[in-house]
C-alpha cells in the first residue's frame, strides 16, 4: 500500500510540476509535420543540433535569445512518455558524420524527443522571480501521412468510399487503378464474409497507395497507415478498401447489412479504424500540442507535374483541417492546450539560388491562401519561411555567353558528384496549364555536406528564424 502510495504522491508531483510549467509558459510541445520526403529527421535533427550546439559555430543571429546574449545552453532529458519511441538524434548524427555523409533513415512511426533550455529571462514576469529559467520543449515527430486520416472521422464508409473512389477514377491514379476498380465490381457485397478475399483486395490497395506515392509523387493518400503501418502490421483493421457504386446500393440493404457480409465486414473494420486507430491517436498526441510546423517539399512535386503539384494542395489542406487554433490564454494551457502559432515551411530551398527563395515562398503561400484565410480568421501567429535545415549547396556566379548567372555548388544525390548548376526559375504564383506544358522542371537533389563530429553545427539556411518564431516569445 505504502509503494502505491508513493507513486500516486509521485504521479501528482509530476502532474503539478507540469501544471506549473505551462502556467508560467516554461513548456512547449511543438508539432512537426510534413509528408513523406519533406524532411522531417532532418529538421528535427538539425533543431537540436542548434540548440545543444549554440557557441559552437552554430549561425542563430535572427534567435532573439542567442542575439541579446541571453541564451544560456540547451540539453536533452529523458522524455514524458515512456511508450512512445525516442528519436533518434544519436543515429540521425552519424549519417551526417559519416565519410561521405548520408541523408539519416526517415522516422516510419511516432517518436519524441525533449530539449531543457536555459536563458536569462529579459521581459516576462519570470525577470523578477529568477535570474535563470528553463523552457522545456517536446518535439513530436510522426508521418504526415497519418494526419491525412483524421478528416476520415467525419465520413461515413459511404462517404469516404465516394470521396476515394473519385481520387481513382481521375489522373493520374487512374491508369495505375483501372483493373482494380474493375475487380471490385465483379464482388458482390451481400455475399459471406470471406477474409482471405479482403486481406487480397486490401494488399492490392496498399499497393497502389505505394505505388501513388513514391512513384507517382502523390500526397493524398488514405488510409495513411496503410503505406506506414507501424505496429499495426498485418492487423484486420488495415484491411479494408473503398468500395465503388455504394451510392447506388439502396440505403436499407446497405444499413442492415449484416456483420457476416462483405459489406458488413468493411463497414465494421472502418469503423474500427477510425475508433481505435485515428481517434486513439488524436487524443494521445494531437489534443497536446502547442506550436506547429508544416514541412512542404514544393520542388519535386513541380518536378513531377501539374497534376502532382494540385495534391500536394489538396493534401495540406486535408492536414489543415485536423488541427485545433486559438490564442493560448492561461486556462487553455493548463487544461486545454491549443496550437497558438503555425509555421509553414518550404523545404530544401538550398536546392535553387538565393534569389529564387522569395518565390518558392510566394507559391507556398498560394498553396496554402485558403487555409490560411480560415486561420487568420481565428487570430493564429501565421509565418511562412523557405528553410533548409540542412544545408548541401553553396551559391555563388557564374559565367554564362558573357554574363554572370546564378547558380549553386553541391554533391548530385545520384551519384554523388560535385556539380555547379542553374537549377531553374521557381515560380511565384500556382502555374496555369499553359505555363505547365512550357516549362520543364528540374530541380536536383542534392547529398549532404560532412561533419568532423556531432559537436560541429549543422550548417544550415533559416533555422534561427524557425527558432525565434516556434520560441522567442517562451523565452523573452
Amino acid at each position: 500500500m505504502a509503494l502505491i502510495n508513493k507513486e500516486k504522491i509521485k504521479k501528482l508531483k509530476n502532474k503539478t510540476n507540469e501544471w506549473f510549467n505551462r502556467s508560467i509558459d516554461q513548456h512547449v510541445t511543438l508539432a512537426v509535420t510534413g509528408l513523406s520526403r519533406s524532411g522531417k529527421t532532418a529538421f528535427i535533427t538539425s533543431l537540436v543540433n542548434q540548440l545543444i550546439n549554440e557557441g559552437n559555430g552554430a549561425q542563430l543571429s535572427f534567435f532573439n535569445p542567442v542575439h541579446q546574449g541571453r541564451f544560456i545552453g540547451a540539453k536533452r532529458v529523458p522524455q514524458k512518455h515512456f511508450n512512445v519511441a525516442r528519436f533518434d538524434f544519436d543515429q540521425a548524427m552519424t549519417a551526417f558524420c559519416a565519410e561521405p555523409a548520408v541523408w539519416p533513415e526517415p522516422t516510419h512511426g511516432i517518436s519524441e524527443l525533449r530539449l531543457a533550455i536555459r536563458y536569462q529571462p529579459e521581459a516576462s514576469l519570470l525577470k523578477y522571480a529568477t535570474d535563470m529559467a528553463t523552457l522545456y520543449l517536446d518535439i513530436t515527430d510522426y508521418p504526415g501521412e497519418w494526419l491525412l486520416d483524421l478528416p476520415m472521422m467525419n465520413l461515413s464508409f459511404k462517404a469516404w468510399s465516394a470521396q476515394t473512389c473519385e481520387l481513382l477514377n481521375q489522373p493520374p491514379r487512374q491508369a495505375a487503378a483501372a483493373d482494380f476498380i474493375e475487380k471490385l465490381q465483379q464482388v458482390d457485397l451481400l455475399q459471406k464474409a470471406d477474409e482471405d478475399l479482403l486481406a487480397a483486395l486490401s494488399q492490392e490497395y496498399t499497393q497502389l497507395l505505394h505505388h501513388f506515392r513514391y512513384e507517382l509523387g502523390l500526397s493524398v493518400i488514405q488510409p495513411g497507415r496503410f503505406i506506414l503501418p507501424g505496429e499495426l502490421a498485418g492487423a484486420p483493421v488495415l484491411q479494408f478498401i473503398p468500395f465503388p457504386g455504394l451510392e447506388l446500393l439502396d440505403n436499407e440493404l446497405y444499413q442492415k447489412a449484416g456483420d457476416d457480409t462483405l459489406l458488413g465486414m468493411l463497414k465494421a473494420r472502418y469503423q474500427a479504424y477510425k475508433q481505435d486507430v485515428v481517434a486513439k491517436f488524436y487524443k494521445q498526441h494531437f489534443v497536446n500540442f502547442d506550436r506547429q510546423i508544416v514541412l512542404a517539399d514544393c520542388l519535386t512535386p513541380l518536378n513531377n507535374g501539374r497534376e502532382s503539384f494540385a495534391d500536394l494542395q489538396q493534401a495540406i489542406a486535408l492536414i489543415m483541417q485536423s488541427y485545433q487554433y486559438g490564442r493560448s490564454g492561461l486556462l487553455s494551457r493548463l487544461f486545454s492546450p491549443k496550437i497558438d502559432r503555425l509555421l509553414f515551411a518550404a523545404t530544401k530551398a538550398d536546392h535553387v539560388t538565393p534569389e529564387q527563395h522569395p518565390h518558392l515562398v510566394a507559391l507556398l503561400n498560394q498553396l496554402i491562401h485558403s487555409t490560411r484565410q480560415e486561420l487568420n480568421f481565428e487570430a493564429i501567429d501565421i509565418k511562412t519561411l523557405a528553410i533548409a535545415a540542412v544545408k548541401t549547396t553553396k551559391a555563388g556566379k557564374s559565367l554564362h555567353q558573357g554574363e554572370e548567372v546564378p547558380v549553386i555548388q553541391g554533391r548530385r544525390l545520384s551519384d554523388n558528384q560535385k556539380i555547379t548548376v542553374f537549377p531553374g526559375t521557381v515560380p511565384a504564383k500556382l502555374p496555369k496549364a499553359q505555363y505547365w506544358q512550357q516549362m520543364a522542371f528540374n530541380f536536383i537533389a542534392f547529398a549532404p555536406g560532412g561533419l568532423h563530429g556531432a559537436g560541429e553545427s549543422l550548417p544550415h539556411v533559416r533555422m534561427d528564424q524557425v527558432l525565434e518564431f516556434l520560441l522567442g516569445d517562451k523565452m523573452a
